[in-house]
């Protein structure tokens, strides 16, 4: 009998090396993704992906706009298909990310935004010879990410590294190069932290987690919930970090595991609101690069990387808590309930 999770946990523990191949990956297209950028004389970038994907373009939005100035927005695919946002006196620049590039709603809102004339695309994703890699004007691929299981974990950090990647270089922030250290870092967070990640997953007592975080960090703390979600069918919620207090906090008791994906100037603000709902009996665990404050349970990064450079950092030990809930729960991580790797719709349009 083939062991539940195998190939989930295979996955999560190879991130560091495929993320090395990444980065060669980026840094082999970097010169002709500058040529493009310069070409293309955009007004406004659009990010868009399903499920995962979305959560990994709310990232990208974020920090697209916040390393090159430009307009940024982001959207589900669906939304793209069905109210497509284009103006005919801007000329868009869309940025479609999806794991087997197949996805029916993010490749119909590719076909939209072709039909439509309004702009040009690049495609972010783990298949080069997938329909929309092939319909996109440019594409950056992962291939050596590919994963059997149905939910996301190298793959969406991989896409997430070629994202920061993308925002970064063409903000003129920095390269491949520059996040040389994440690799090793990563096996640092899987190997140090694999207990926490373990004990926390498989405590009975918590019944309700919450996953917080600002800025960039907004959509890792979505999809780390959406992770914990998919594999062990728990109870989870994600919000920004000081908008938790205005009504979700009214969920918090003792049988409540928070987590803060807490930042660098905000840290103080931050790690307040997790002060307070320890204080109100829940468990917490605070997830950053340096810790100002003494915590029960706490991953520090401590590299040096810019803050742009580390949200892929925040992704390995909480997809690690996720697997062992599953398992807890009686859950097969590598297949779960409900679940295909692919959504395929007939008749979107």
């Amino acid at each position: 009998m083939t062991q539940k999770g195998i190939h989930t946990f295979e996955e999560i523990m190879s991130q560091p090396a495929v993320w090395q191949d990444t980065l060669g990956v980026f840094q082999a297209r970097a010169a002709d993704l500058q040529t493009f950028w310069e070409d293309g004389a955009f007004d406004e970038v659009i990010f868009t992906g399903c499920g995962s994907t979305h959560y990994l373009s709310l990232v990208g939005a974020t920090l697209f706009q916040h390393l090159t100035g430009m307009p940024t927005r982001a959207y589900p695919a669906s939304e793209l298909v069905f109210y497509p946002p284009y103006r005919p006196d801007k000329k868009y620049l869309l940025v479609m990310v999806s794991r087997s590039g197949t996805t029916t709603e993010t490749v119909e809102a590719a076909r939209v935004f072709q039909e439509m004339g309004a702009g040009q695309s690049i495609g972010v994703g783990c298949d080069s010879d997938s329909t929309l890699m092939q319909l996109a004007d440019f594409a950056l691929v992962a291939d050596s990410a590919r994963e059997e299981s149905v939910a996301q974990t190298r793959s969406f950090s991989s896409m997430l590294l070629l994202v920061q990647l993308l925002a970064a270089y063409l903000g003129g922030k920095g390269d491949a190069s520059t996040l040389s250290a994440v690799p090793e870092a990563g096996e640092h967070l899987l190997t140090t932290y694999h207990e926490v990640a373990r004990q926390l997953g498989e405590d009975r007592a918590i019944e309700r987690f919450f996953f917080l975080g600002s800025h960039m960090r907004y959509g890792i703390a979505c999809e780390s919930m959406l992770k914990l979600k998919e594999m062990s069918l728990s109870y989870g919620e994600a919000f920004h970090v000081l908008e938790f207090r205005h009504g979700p906090m009214s969920m918090v008791n003792d049988q409540t595991l928070m987590i803060g994906l807490l930042g660098d100037n905000t840290y103080t603000h931050e790690a307040a609101v997790l002060q307070e709902m320890q204080a109100r009996n829940a468990q917490v665990l605070a997830v950053a690069n340096q810790h100002r404050l003494e915590w029960p349970n706490a991953i520090t990064f401590g590299v040096d990387l810019p803050e742009w450079g580390r949200p892929v950092l925040y992704l390995p030990v909480l997809q690690l808590m996720a697997y062992y809930r599953a398992l807890m729960n009686g859950q097969n991580p590598d297949q779960p309930q409900s679940l295909t790797a692919v959504v395929s719709l007939d008749n979107l349009r």
